[in-house]
């Protein structure tokens, strides 16, 4: 009896020993990571393409979360009307939530109505998680709507700050297939292209009212196959935004993704995207 009574002792003082290690482990972890990334109440918002869903953001914002950047990861759900639905809670003292937005109308080509259903997202949250800024990530006709959001909500009172923008795989200014072909579209020196389809010419009102405070990362990719494209867009179209905004950004920077996963689909599921991200709005 005695003997099995020393047993139990022995095991739960080991299991006390381990947990007490595993939970030094993870302050410590959580700490450094700390230090590592700007901890911030600014929620991040993805925004999926055409055809897409809220699947096409798990693998960023997992990612980010492995990294150590946020706990928090939420879902909000946009009906084919525009009402919105958040799928979990943010805490009130959160930090870097993530938000993947869902439109159940995935092949919504009015940009106007598909950048009032970021407004819709954005006023959602803010009625019980308060902000003052957000972050913005776009994958192909993700972009579209938040650029269009930019351009008819710019300067509107009691609107929140963006803070910083990354669009990957945007197509500004075509598509492969549609109103594009490979190596047909040309860019000036300024980055404007020689031709602008009607999209292009509703977004040139960015050029005089994109917030001056904004960081922007333009991440397109190369399958070096020739086309200079990333199967789907090319990469002419995707680099027209500089035109559009560098000159009242904040800051511009364009990066190149080449290779078999910078297709236009892969791009989402591309581990060195995820650590652009990570690095671009978080890190100290």
């Amino acid at each position: 009896m005695k003997k099995n009574r020393t047993i139990i002792s022995i095991a739960i003082t080991l299991v006390v020993i381990v947990a007490g290690l595993f939970l030094g482990f993870n302050h410590h972890a959580q700490a450094v990571n700390s230090d590592k990334y700007i901890q911030s109440s600014t929620p991040t918002l993805f925004f999926h393409g055409y055809g897409s869903s809220f699947n096409a953001e798990t693998q960023m914002t997992n990612a980010i979360k492995d990294a150590g950047v946020t706990k928090t990861i939420v879902r909000v759900n946009v009906s084919p009307n525009g009402y919105v639905k958040m799928i979990g809670t943010i805490p009130k003292k959160a930090k870097n939530p993530l938000i993947e937005v869902n439109y159940d109308n995935n092949k919504m080509t009015d940009f106007h109505t598909a950048g009032e259903w970021v407004k819709n997202v954005i006023d959602l949250l803010r009625k019980d998680y308060k902000f003052n800024s957000v972050n913005l990530i776009g994958h192909s006709m993700g972009n579209m709507a938040i650029n269009f959001y930019i351009m008819d909500n710019a300067g509107k009172k009691g609107m929140p700050k963006v803070n910083k923008v990354v669009d990957i795989a945007g197509h500004f200014n075509g598509i492969l297939g549609r109103d594009d072909k490979p190596n047909q579209m040309k860019l000036k020196n300024n980055g404007e292209p020689t031709k602008l389809n009607s999209s292009y010419k509703e977004l040139m009102k960015l050029r005089k009212v994109y917030p001056t405070n904004v960081d922007v990362l333009n991440i397109y990719g190369d399958k070096d196959d020739g086309t200079h494209s990333d199967g789907a867009v090319s990469n002419a179209s995707s680099q027209s935004l500089r035109y559009l905004v560098k000159n009242r950004a904040h800051s511009y920077r364009e990066k190149e993704i080449v290779g078999k996963m910078a297709q236009h689909s892969k791009l989402h599921e591309n581990k060195q995207v995820d650590n652009l991200l990570v690095n671009f709005i978080w890190k100290k």
